[in-house]
């Protein structure tokens, strides 16, 4: 039987913050605190989203570190996510990812052109019935389109520090959760490679 110690497990959080970045009062800030090893996802410019750069910035971050990573994401971060892993390779290396408040592709359609379809990994969305950015029932249909587990939070407004989500012990149970679905896959996959290795 494989050890902890010797697998690549848990996961490193990368947190993708949205437009203009996330805070330090934000809820992504307070959640990369929970996790040791977690990351970010850093912009040329947070005020200008480009889907392609913004997903590009994501697939190089990922590529230049050791993973398996678990993902949370928020507003048009959620739109540059699901784009980087919708371009393939990344799936291999992400167990989960958490999606809040997406912002709408139709509100940010300057910055690309944005095709809601299966992400291949397993996914939450979380939705807002009072969200500016985008109506509970839209939020809805991205979950669906994305083949995301959908959460409504009810009045939370859009998700972040002016609606009150600074420390956010909930976003820390979906983390683990993703990951905790994802743990016996993980080691199966690890304990067949050591009985491969040991056959050779």
């Amino acid at each position: 039987m494989l050890s902890c110690t010797r697998s690549s497990w848990p996961p490193r959080l990368v947190t993708v913050p949205g437009l203009h970045g996330s805070e330090g009062a934000h809820w992504q800030t307070w959640l990369e605190r929970q996790f040791a090893r977690s990351l970010r996802v850093e912009q040329a410019n947070w005020d200008a989203p480009d889907l392609t750069l913004w997903a590009k910035s994501l697939r190089d971050l990922l590529a230049r570190e050791r993973g398996p990573f678990v993902l949370a994401a928020h507003s048009f971060g959620c739109l540059a996510t699901a784009h980087a892993l919708q371009q393939g390779a990344l799936t291999s290396y992400v167990v989960g990812v958490l999606l809040v408040a997406p912002a709408s592709p139709r509100k940010f359609a300057f910055a690309g052109s944005f095709d809601a379809r299966r992400l291949g990994v397993p996914s939450i969305l979380i939705g807002s019935e009072t969200d500016p950015w985008m109506t509970l029932g839209d939020a809805r249909d991205l979950a669906q389109r994305f083949g995301s587990a959908f959460v409504n939070l009810g009045d939370a407004g859009h998700i972040n520090t002016a609606a009150g989500f600074g420390p956010w012990p909930r976003a820390k149970h979906f983390i683990d959760t993703l990951v905790h679905c994802a743990a016996p896959l993980r080691f199966r996959e690890e304990a067949i490679e050591a009985v491969q290795h040991v056959l050779v």
